[in-house]
């Protein structure tokens, strides 16, 4: 049962959350790890109650044209919306739990990082409708989370950290915009507003991923000149990556099987992990030498 509700939260998505955590955590290794990991369990919460809550809001409005995949747990009668609602308030139990400990070490601040987290995560539904998810993506996954964890390690905020949030998250809301152009014409059908249908072709959406990631890149030099960390750079190796995923974008077309839905999904979610991975390594070596 437990298995089946982290698939269904979309547990290979996780990486977002759980990387980009681990690189802040790196940068601030010489702060209060006990707390950085207690960030991390409440992060890791709030991101499986979002996507699970998306689809608590989504099922009520499927179309014809919407992925195979969308919600098929739901309909296929495994859970009901019901308990969907119940697990997304587990997970909101378990990550105030971790949010009261963090308070209790370190003060208010806490308070309203978590008021803000949890706004965001209520509403990404709706935001997505109105074609904000990539804003509300990049400030949960980005300054809110890098600050906030720096915070509860460190007892203060950095420019320095702003700019690597940006950075790293460039490549979480590539993962999401990919999922939104693979679902382009399901969400067009029902109104979501996501920013690929505003883009108006599909085509055009598809060629969005060359500013996702290109925003990426230039984060990431920025932080390299501002840390002197010229290692950050090799970084830059993925982009061949990046030019078969758009590649593969290009090939898609709604309706295809599930498993070609997720094969594109997946190469954003490695794109995401690779580059992660990559950058919290340079940030080791920059740390230890």
């Amino acid at each position: 049962m437990i298995w089946f509700w982290l698939k269904n939260s979309r547990l290979f998505s996780l990486p977002m959350s759980v990387l980009s955590w681990l690189v802040i955590f790196i940068y601030s290794f010489d702060g209060n790890l006990i707390n950085g990991l207690a960030a991390l369990i409440g992060i890791a919460c709030v991101h499986m109650a979002t996507n699970l809550f998306d689809d608590y809001v989504d099922y009520k409005c499927l179309t014809d044209n919407c992925q195979k995949c969308k919600c098929l747990y739901i309909k296929e009668g495994k859970a009901t919306i019901e308990d969907v609602l119940r697990v997304v308030i587990v997970y909101f139990i378990i990550a105030s739990l971790a949010g009261l400990f963090l308070f209790l070490r370190c003060g208010f601040t806490i308070v309203w990082l978590a008021i803000i987290g949890a706004f965001i995560s209520l509403f990404y539904a709706k935001f997505s409708k109105k074609g904000l998810s990539e804003v509300a993506v990049t400030i949960a996954f980005g300054p809110l989370l890098f600050e906030g964890v720096h915070f509860v390690m460190k007892g203060y905020f950095s420019f320095e950290v702003f700019v690597m949030s940006l950075a790293v998250v460039m490549f979480t809301v590539g993962l999401m915009y990919v999922h939104t152009v693979l679902d382009y014409e399901g969400d067009f059908a029902t109104g979501k507003r996501t920013l690929a249908c505003r883009l108006g072709s599909k085509n055009k959406a598809t060629s969005g991923v060359f500013i996702v990631y290109g925003l990426g890149y230039i984060f990431t030099s920025v932080f390299a000149i501002l840390t002197n960390n010229y290692l950050l750079f090799t970084t830059f190796i993925l982009i061949p990556l990046i030019i078969d995923l758009y590649k593969s974008l290009k090939n898609f077309k709604c309706g295809d099987e599930i498993s070609e839905f997720y094969k594109r999904l997946l190469k954003a979610r490695n794109l995401m992990v690779f580059y992660s991975l990559l950058f919290c390594l340079c940030l080791f070596l920059k740390f230890i030498f």
